[in-house]
């Protein structure tokens, strides 16, 4: 293992070891949002606006199961951060070992559920009539993909543990630009549909999973394991799954609101559906540094921890909330100015309503991106300080914000009131987060004087 393939956390100024780690997130992160903004622009533009309501109203369930999937596997990663930072190199292959055991069962046990239930989901959420066939020919083949997410999230939550977020980016980069080209052959040349555009992205995601297993078997010695590293333990086990299933279960009760959320925006019609399609599309791409900002933080408080330097907890929390912010106020600015232009990429000119409603949907997201900071930096910093649990309680809040939204609000007040949708779940997670992150520093303190 070399300097050059993990990074330290718990040394250097946090301003510095933030910024280096952020931003190859950043740029991984954006690449990703780059791929989906392509992929609706493709599909809204060849295939037409029913199609792009179709991929879209999928959104919410995607994040419902998907977002298991990834908090499940950035949480594996955490107790390996923590060896790595307390340089306890037979923790680390072990947790590695029985969190690899780990993905593999869940990635077998969702993909036969969702596959089998996938029709019955869109059902159950009204999807409109004239668009649930093209949202099932979606669904089904991302969720047959599900075991090719959780290789490259898993493997790169791995690398990334080490201090390593360049070459998850390298790979995600490709994989993008694979992604691309995919859908193009698929939905122009094999004329595939949304089918295609799916595929396209289960292939892509598969191949960057591959790509970090070949990179981690050749240059990341440490991480080479035996087969009795294999083996499952309940002092790995009980770790891992205390903290990769409350990342997990944060994810999805944060998106049963958002299926609630969808149902009700489902009711008001195909048109209200492409509008937060369109609208969520740029949304997802400007918040990335949120996002980043939040994936560095759980990397360097779990280091931090591992390594017993508490003090540096508050002095890195401090600086990515500082970033965060500034950026808040940028990207606030710029969409008031431009959301216009930009939509134009997912729909013609001439669809004037779904323009007017998702520009409505930016303006209100945006003008709140302070509260979205908030929770994903003090989330974050908790997971990886080892209080995953309080994840799932951030993730109560949430949901319960955007199903009252969706029960009582938009059947009262129509579109507008689900664009305040996500700002009042912000707010409701914010409420319960921040005294956390004092109880868990105190608590971390209280355990550490033990000792």
């Amino acid at each position: 293992m070399t300097a050059a393939n993990t990074k330290d956390m718990s040394q250097e100024t946090p301003l510095k070891l933030i910024l280096n780690f952020s931003i190859p997130l950043l740029f991984g992160m954006l690449f990703q949002q780059i791929y989906n903004i392509v992929d609706a622009i493709i599909v809204s533009h060849f295939l037409g606006v029913k199609a792009l309501a179709g991929v879209g109203s999928t959104g919410s369930i995607n994040f419902l199961i998907l977002g298991f999937c990834g908090g499940l596997c950035n949480g594996f990663a955490l107790p390996v951060a923590q060896s790595f930072g307390a340089k306890d190199e037979n923790s680390l292959r072990k947790f590695v070992g029985n969190s690899a055991v780990l993905a593999v069962f869940f990635a077998l046990i969702i993909t036969l559920t969702t596959t089998a239930l996938s029709r019955n989901i869109l059902e159950w959420m009204g999807t409109p009539a004239d668009i649930i066939d093209l949202a099932h020919d979606y669904l089904i083949i991302v969720f047959w993909g599900i075991p090719a997410l959780m290789l490259y999230n898993t493997l790169a939550g791995y690398i990334r543990a080490l201090g390593n977020s360049v070459i998850p980016l390298v790979f995600l980069i490709f994989s993008t630009c694979l992604n691309i080209v995919l859908d193009l052959f698929w939905i122009l040349v094999l004329k595939a549909g949304v089918s295609g555009a799916a595929l396209a992205t289960v292939i892509s995601q598969g191949i960057s999973g591959i790509l970090c297993l070949l990179y981690i078997r050749k240059h990341i010695k440490i991480l080479c394991l035996k087969r009795s590293d294999l083996k499952l333990h309940p002092r790995y086990v009980k770790p891992l799954l205390r903290m990769g299933l409350p990342m997990g279960i944060q994810y999805s009760i944060t998106a049963i609101g958002s299926v609630i959320l969808q149902t009700a925006v489902n009711s008001l019609g195909s048109t209200a559906v492409a509008s937060m399609t369109a609208g969520g599309k740029i949304s997802m791409f400007v918040v990335c540094p949120f996002d980043a900002l939040g994936s560095t933080m759980a990397t360097y408080a779990g280091q931090n921890v591992g390594a017993g330097k508490l003090s540096r907890l508050g002095k890195g929390l401090k600086t990515s909330l500082l970033l965060g912010c500034v950026y808040s106020v940028i990207i606030f600015g710029i969409l008031s100015l431009f959301s216009g232009n930009l939509l134009y990429l997912f729909v013609s000119s001439s669809e004037k309503l779904v323009i007017s409603q998702a520009k409505t949907f930016l303006f209100y997201n945006s003008l709140f991106y302070v509260l979205l900071c908030l929770v994903n930096c003090i989330r974050f910093t908790i997971q990886g300080m080892g209080f995953s649990g309080f994840a799932v309680f951030a993730g109560f809040a949430e949901m319960i914000a955007r199903a009252l939204i969706g029960l009582i609000f938009i059947p009262a007040f129509g579109y507008t009131a689900a664009c305040l949708a996500s700002p009042a779940a912000w707010v409701l997670a914010d409420a319960f987060l921040i005294p956390a992150y004092f109880y868990a520093k105190k608590q971390l303190y209280r355990k550490q004087s033990s000792l």
